[in-house]
């Protein structure tokens, strides 16, 4: 890429295999090379020239989008970092393309919200932006560089079994991009949604029987203030007085900051659920302690508290509500990894038949007369 190459380019560059980097140092090249020869002299690359090149492999309204996305892309090479902006440009240059292939396919959510929103923020364009058209338009930008090898990881996480229609959800897509880029071992299984006040009502029980066995879930409040907030949970829920989980637990805030809290090691007070105990707390909570919970939802529902002063001492996790004591406006929960199995003891319970469960009623059926036609034809539980 010449001697102008700076320092940034070439971390970026870093991230792809030594076999790969020579094709992406050559994307520039070949995406000029299907144009007439007097706009050779130019050192950008034009939305003809990306047109040209990827109009069999998307739509125009896909290819402007990552051609608006490039331009704002404000690369100074006299600075350690590029940052980006939204002021649009004639034209992109070499440096731009590489750090966009490089954010994109192999970036940090901080890096690939900001090209994202860039592809999403025009008016002129297709209103909704579906994940498919997203994971289209980043392969098709990387020129099958991955086919051969590893597969690209995609950005926006699937979801399922999930009624958009009766749902206006607290994820928006940067909010989903940086909330999936922090999950631990990338979590794969599609999300789905297992709870909304929305959409089931503000019942404590209903949560309860969406958070149990479903494997781990992202808990997602927002406060009548407007603060939204939450918490990963990186197992299921079970309902008892003594605190669960494990150090990949961690509480966020999406709004108005943007930040993660990881456990800090301080204590193993990651998850807590309880209800109808006279003697303990009921409600859920995570982080900190009894009556000083990190993130606490009461178990009367709609009221909870952020008492963090001046950190949760499990998460290391300021104030996330906008006050201490605070009013649910909304809520939801998504499972986000494989749902649990039931455990022998939990699978026996439910083939049990209803005379192994209670003796009695076998023996009040002899006493009757009734005939046991399936006592020979079943196998005796082994309790």
């Amino acid at each position: 890429m010449g001697n102008a190459e700076s320092a940034v380019v070439q971390k970026r560059l870093t991230r792809f295999r030594p076999e790969h980097r020579p094709m992406i140092e050559g994307v520039f090249d070949r995406l000029r090379g299907n144009v007439v020869a007097q706009k050779l002299t130019e050192n950008t690359l034009t939305f003809e020239m990306l047109q040209s090149s990827m109009c069999i492999l998307t739509k125009d309204s896909m290819i402007r989008r990552s051609y608006q996305s490039m331009c704002s892309i404000a690369f100074e090479p006299t600075r350690k970092s590029a940052k980006v902006s939204m002021t649009a440009a004639s034209g992109v240059h070499r440096e731009q393309l590489v750090i966009f292939l490089a954010d994109t396919l192999q970036g940090t959510a901080e890096e690939q919200a900001p090209l994202v929103m860039a592809m999403c923020q025009n008016e002129a364009f297709d209103k909704v932006v579906t994940n498919e058209q997203v994971t289209e338009m980043l392969v098709a930008e990387g020129l099958a560089v991955w086919q051969n090898s590893q597969p690209v990881q995609p950005i926006l996480p699937p979801c399922q079994e999930t009624s958009w229609k009766d749902l206006l959800s607290l994820l928006d897509i940067p909010t989903l991009m940086f909330l999936a880029a922090q999950l631990p071992d990338r979590y794969s299984a599609p999300w789905r949604l297992v709870f909304s006040t929305l959409v089931h009502g503000e019942s404590f029980t209903r949560m309860i029987a969406g958070l149990r066995k479903c494997g781990p879930t992202l808990l997602l409040i927002k406060d009548t203030r407007g603060y939204v907030f939450g918490g990963f949970a990186s197992i299921s829920w079970e309902v008892k007085p003594e605190f669960q989980g494990d150090s990949r637990c961690f509480l966020f805030s999406v709004f108005p900051r943007l930040s993660v809290y990881s456990a800090t090691g301080y204590n193993q007070h990651f998850m807590y659920l309880n209800q109808n105990q006279h003697t303990m707390p009921n409600g859920l909570g995570m982080g900190g302690q009894h009556s000083y919970f990190g993130l606490w939802l009461d178990s009367d529902f709609g009221h909870g508290h952020s008492r963090a002063r001046p950190k949760c001492t499990t998460f290391g996790s300021p104030q996330l509500s906008g006050d201490e004591n605070f009013i649910l406006d909304s809520m939801e929960i998504w499972a986000v990894g494989k749902a649990s199995e039931p455990d022998e003891e939990e699978e026996a319970h439910i083939n049990k038949s209803v005379m192994d469960k209670v003796p009695e009623v076998q023996s009040m059926m002899e006493m009757t007369g009734k005939k046991l036609h399936s006592l020979g034809l079943r196998e005796p539980h082994e309790n």
